[in-house]
This record gives C-alpha cells, structure tokens and sequence, in this order.
C-alpha cells in the first residue's frame, strides 16, 4: 500500500502470467451475473494451485489437517475443497475468480477466531496470514491483512508507535479491523477502524481497490466496522499510529461476596476516568470464583494508584493486587497473556504461515454470545447476572468499558455504531454444557442490556442480528454490500 492515501496504486508492469489472469478477470465480470456450476476436478485445483505464489492446500495434502483447523476445535469437522493460503493480492484475485467461475462457497480467513466458524467451510478458504509485512513511515502504519496481532505490536514498538487494537494476539488484524476493534487503548485513541485511513480490498468482481475518504468513500465507510468477510478481501491497511510510551497495567481481585457492588462501582468509575485510562471487569467460574478488574492506563504508576484507590474506595479492600509500571510492548504481551514468553513463542506452533515453531499457545473450545450496555446496570441486573455467572460450569463474563475516544465518534460516521454504549460485555464459556450456559446467561440479560450486540463477537444463534450489530447503519451497509458485491459472492449465514 502506497504511504500515501491519497494517490491511487501504482502497479509494476505485469509479466505474462499475471496478464493471462487479468484477462481471465476481465472475462470473469462479462458474466458475473451467471456462473458457471462446474464442479472444479483434480485439473482445475492444479491449475489454481499452479497460479498461485502462495500456496494450496487440498484433502490428502500432508498439512491438509493442520491447513484446515481454526483457533476453536469446536469446528474441526469442518472440510474445506481447498485452503489458499495467498502470498499477494493477485493470488487473492485469483482465488475470487476461481470461486465465481466454479460457484464454489468462499470463506475468508485472517487469524481464524470466527466465533461462529465462518472462517470455514466446505468450499475454498482464501488465508491471507502469507500477507503479514508491517512497515512505519511518518506517523503511518502499512500493516497485511494476515497480520496477527502480536506481530504488530512487536513490529511498531521497534519503531516507538503502536495502533488501538485488542488483546488476543494471534488474531489477525483484518477481522479485528473491519468489524470494529475494541482494545485495550480504545478510551484515548478509538477503535482500530477509528484509525484506518485507507484499505486495499479484492473485490468480489476480481478487482485491486484502494479505499479511503476520498475514493470509494462508501466501501471504506462500511469497512470501519461492517465485520470481515461481507464486502471483499482486505489485503493490506494504512493506520495512523501514535506514541508507544511507557505505561501501567493492574490487576486487582476482590473475595466473590462483594461481586454486585464491585459491577455497580465499576460502571460508575470507570466513565469518570480520563480517556487514559482503560478497564475491564472479569467475574469468572473457571476452577474456582473470581472477582478481578484489570486494566491499562496511558501513565506512571502513581497516577494509576490514585485513579484505582478511587475504585477500591469505593468497593472495599482488595485481596490481591499488581500493579507495574512497564514499556507499552511488554504490557501488551502482558494482556496477551505472554509475558513470560517471547514473540515467537506467543503463536501457535506449527510451520504454516502465522504460525511459528516454537510457538506455545493452545487452541481454545468455547462458546460465546455479547450485549454493548448503554446504560449502567441496576442493582438488579447485576445481582441477575453475578447469580448466572455463580451457576456450575467453566466460564467467564467479560466487561470491557467503552467510552471516550470511542463514543465521541457520531454513530453513522463508520458502519460500527455502538458509539454511546458504555462498555461491551461478553459471555465466554468452555468445556461441557458451554452453549446452554450461554445462552441462558445471555437470555437472562436481555431485559437489562437490551438488544445491541458486536459483529467481532459473530453469534449464529442471535435474533435481530442485523439491527444489533449495525443499528441504523445496516441500510447503507446493504446498499453498499449491492454496490460491490451485486451477485452475493460473499456469502455468511448472517451476512449483510
């Protein structure tokens, strides 16, 4: 991606091979409207496969099983025709055309957390993990769509910047990105789509396009929040990034009795703090109860101290407590949970791309269902909802606050919406009954939080879901969604 995002991409020349694929293209959007329904033999995958500087992976391939499998084993029977883990956006062009030509089912893949699975299925999976280069050049980040987040922290912290994003790091910038991208810096600096200033996208018709406020406005517009897979290919984004200074990461537990009161002094606290400061509440049965509230805050460790004193004042005395002062690179791995361990081994292990060989993190089995809660919870709610997460099982409820920067973005300014929520909260649970427990929590909840829920938090069970993931913004999401993709190429059961 060019630096700068006003100019339009220049290409080199194309040599032969990229030629005869233009014009395949070109054929290919003569007839989009009526694809063929060839059913692709052994000779059509070998010619894509050839085509390809990436490469493709097929059933009976020795990675094949490892090629197909996403962060959730809760989707491993899933088994894709084909996995193209794509080196560039001509490799992406390619696979588009070969699933418009074949009218084979297309997913779209970055770091593989779909919480819905959706970064599968049984046709050809397009992985843009190979197109995972993050460069810094005055004030801007150019980072891969195939960028796991660890990476990118890593990458801009030797450069003394960093972008808003979250704090699971192995998934992949794109899917965060295009569906919002709520992190742990959100409060000061907004969500990771509130700082992409430009994104190259494959079209559904084959086509290379760079979109910003000034061109395709509108497919820009909706790719700050529209969630990923719906309008394209996103191969590569411009973020504005800021200073990467020294902050302060807490954690801090309370016995499970003051667990009502600690949610309603959470949510009262945390809208009073400076944007610098970033929260979340954890109230878990995972091997025991517990009560904890984390965070980060853009600052020295006094400061920090005096901000959660108020907090602890206000809830009573702590049980435990860390509070350290550290370099912004360290505290994310710190919210990533690798504090111990380095980069490399902050991935999953294997030798495919985005994976790394000595990396050390697990795969995860977990059901998971959200609200964003615009207005604080009563005494009632949150006593309903410590009285769920007290229920037997292995999960979490996760409160993250909102706020600030975030909410000082008008609604329709991006295809995210939830501008006035106050924080988003999410129900994570692990191992057996884990979607009953979820949905009953979830169920109990709606008469408190209401019916918005996160597009980054995909629920295949949820009703409504276009108005709660995008509100009033869904219209012109659909609109733009005709503009770009007429003939549904981009097909998810919950696509717009």
């Amino acid at each position: 991606m060019n630096e700068n995002p006003q100019e339009t991409i220049m290409q080199p020349a194309p040599d032969r091979r990229t030629f005869l694929r233009i014009g395949g293209m070109a054929a290919l959007a003569v007839g989009a409207g009526s694809p063929t329904s060839a059913v692709p033999g052994r000779a059509d995958w070998n010619a894509l496969g050839r085509g390809l500087d990436g490469r493709l992976i097929r059933p009976g391939d020795a990675s094949y099983d490892a090629a197909r499998r996403l962060f959730n084993p809760a989707f491993d029977a899933v088994r894709p025709t084909g996995v193209a883990y794509c080196a560039n956006p001509s490799d992406v062009s390619e696979c588009v055309a070969f699933a418009r030509r074949m009218n084979l089912p297309l997913a779209v893949r970055s770091g593989g957390h779909s919480y819905a699975g959706w970064s599968t299925g049984t046709g050809l999976v397009i992985d843009v993990s190979p197109m995972n280069k993050v460069s810094y050049s005055s004030g801007r980040a150019t980072v891969g769509a195939g960028a796991k987040l660890v990476d990118v922290y890593d990458k801009l912290a030797a450069s003394g910047v960093s972008i808003p994003a979250g704090s699971c790091p192995t998934v992949g910038v794109s899917g965060l990105t295009l569906g919002g991208g709520i992190g742990v810096v959100s409060r000061k600096y907004g969500l990771t789509c509130d700082v992409m200033e430009s994104v190259q996208i494959v079209t559904a018709d084959g086509r290379l396009l760079t979109c910003d406020a000034n061109h395709d406005p509108d497919l820009y517009w909706a790719s700050r929040g529209g969630g990923g897979g719906n309008l394209g290919v996103a191969v590569s984004f411009g973020f504005r990034t800021h200073p990467a200074r020294e902050v302060t990461v807490f954690f801090l537990h309370w016995p499970w009795a003051k667990a009502v009161k600690a949610i309603q002094a959470w949510q009262a606290w945390m809208p009073t703090a400076p944007d610098e400061m970033w929260s979340t509440m954890h109230l878990s049965r995972d091997g025991g109860m517990d009560l904890q509230i984390g965070g980060l805050y853009l600052g020295g460790r006094a400061e920090c101290e005096r901000l959660i004193d108020r907090l602890a004042g206000r809830i009573g005395a702590v049980s435990s407590s860390f509070v350290r002062q550290t370099s912004y690179r360290h505290a994310m791995m710190i919210m990533a949970g690798c504090s111990t361990r380095s980069v490399s081994q902050c991935h999953q292990g294997g030798s495919l791309p985005g994976q790394t060989r000595d990396g050390g993190l697990s795969r995860d089995r977990f059901t998971a269902k959200s609200h964003m809660a615009y207005r604080p919870l009563s005494e009632a709610g949150a006593r309903t909802l410590v009285a769920e997460v007290a229920r037997p099982g292995n999960h979490t409820v996760l409160l993250d606050a909102l706020g600030g920067a975030v909410g000082r973005v008008r609604p329709d300014a991006t295809a995210f919406p939830h501008r006035a929520a106050l924080y988003s909260v999410q129900y994570y649970a692990h191992q057996a009954a884990a979607a009953t427990w979820a949905r009953n929590a979830h169920a109990a909840m709606r008469p408190h939080f209401g019916d918005h829920a996160y597009v980054n938090y995909i629920d295949a069970e949820l009703r409504g879901w276009r108005t709660a993931y995008y509100g009033a913004n869904a219209d012109r999401l659909a609109r733009t969604k005709a503009t770009y993709d007429p003939g549904r190429l981009f097909r998810l059961p919950q696509g717009i």
